[in-house]
């Protein structure tokens, strides 16, 4: 009797608007969040208006939204502020993704609404992913790629990853698994964290020495505003040449300008960043730059994750007790 009478009353005062298709998720996670209240879903993922957004997610009590719909990563920041100032009686947000860059948290805090991501749903895949662009920039394979199709095919020569030192900057979820992938493959590692952090195989080392004597880099400090540009051209200076970096993280991580610069210097031999405007920018072009846009976290494995765990952060949510709280 008490279970039903929470569903009831549950049922009568939450609207729940997901913004991401209902398709995604299994028949037993639709049904669970049905259980919670009205429920919407978009149709697919494509990018929509305010406008449309708004008629959306009117008179919502969460919502669960994804960066796609509004305008991807690095557009959706704005739009997801006013689909909050629309909605007096939202109780939290709920992410779709780790990152957490692309919400105004300032904005949710002094509203006093949680702000739900979904840590370590795609750990193994981005690990894997930026192991991948480490063999790709060192064996030069999108490069050879290039040419061949453009039938401009010469030998370029690459190098091997084993008795590299390979730095990690952020030894969190995803860089703590890179570090291990980079020893498999016999490199040394290094890693600069902002808090204390061990890991076996691993040296911890202040950000100047790991720029010092990292063959490689691969970035995965955390995605918020405070932490954009913060590999500029002074950084840039104290590395290696030669050096190989890459970015899963997010564009805004590293000065375009000053690693144009670098890049074309021969600072560093090559970048690899995944964007999701490929078509403007100081990198646009260079040739030992791979832009991709991001599907790092796109694998199978990750989206079974993904929806595990979403569905979980709204039922808590629901429920008064939210989890997995951004801080």
């Amino acid at each position: 009797m008490i279970d039903f009478t929470i569903n009831y009353v549950i049922n009568k005062i939450m609207k729940i608007v997901v913004v991401y298709p209902e398709s995604n998720f299994t028949k037993e996670q639709r049904e669970r969040l049905y259980k919670l209240g009205e429920v919407a879903f978009t149709k697919n993922r494509d990018e929509l208006s305010l406008e449309k957004l708004l008629v959306l997610t009117k008179d919502a009590n969460i919502i669960g939204i994804d960066p796609d719909p509004f305008g991807g990563f690095e557009k959706a920041k704005l739009l997801v502020t006013k689909v909050i100032e629309s909605l007096p009686r939202l109780k939290g947000v709920c992410l779709s993704t780790t990152s957490f860059g692309w919400v105004d948290l300032d904005y949710c805090r002094k509203r006093k609404l949680p702000v739900s991501n979904i840590p370590g749903y795609s750990r193994e895949s981005v690990a894997e992913h930026a192991l991948a662009l480490l063999l790709c920039l060192a064996k030069k394979i999108i490069l050879l790629d290039r040419k061949t199709r453009e039938g401009k095919y010469q030998l370029e020569m690459g190098f091997n990853l084993k008795g590299k030192t390979l730095g990690i900057i952020g030894l969190g979820n995803i860089g703590s698994r890179v570090a291990e992938l980079g020893q498999a493959v016999g490199m040394k590692v290094i890693a600069y964290n902002r808090s204390p952090k061990k890991q076996k195989g691993v040296k911890m080392v202040s950000l100047s020495e790991l720029l010092v004597n990292s063959d490689m880099i691969s970035l995965h400090s955390t995605h918020e505003l405070v932490n954009n540009n913060f590999i500029n051209e002074k950084l840039l200076s104290k590395m290696k040449d030669g050096v190989i970096i890459v970015n899963t993280v997010d564009r805004e991580l590293v000065d375009e300008k000053a690693m144009a610069k670098a890049v074309k210097s021969g600072k560093v031999a090559s970048y690899g960043v995944e964007v999701e405007d490929l078509e403007h920018g100081p990198l646009v072009g260079l040739e030992n730059v791979i832009m991709i846009k991001g599907f790092a976290w796109y694998t199978k494995d990750s989206m079974e994750n993904l929806a595990r765990i979403w569905v979980e952060n709204i039922e808590h949510l629901a429920k008064g007790k939210p989890q997995n709280v951004v801080k």
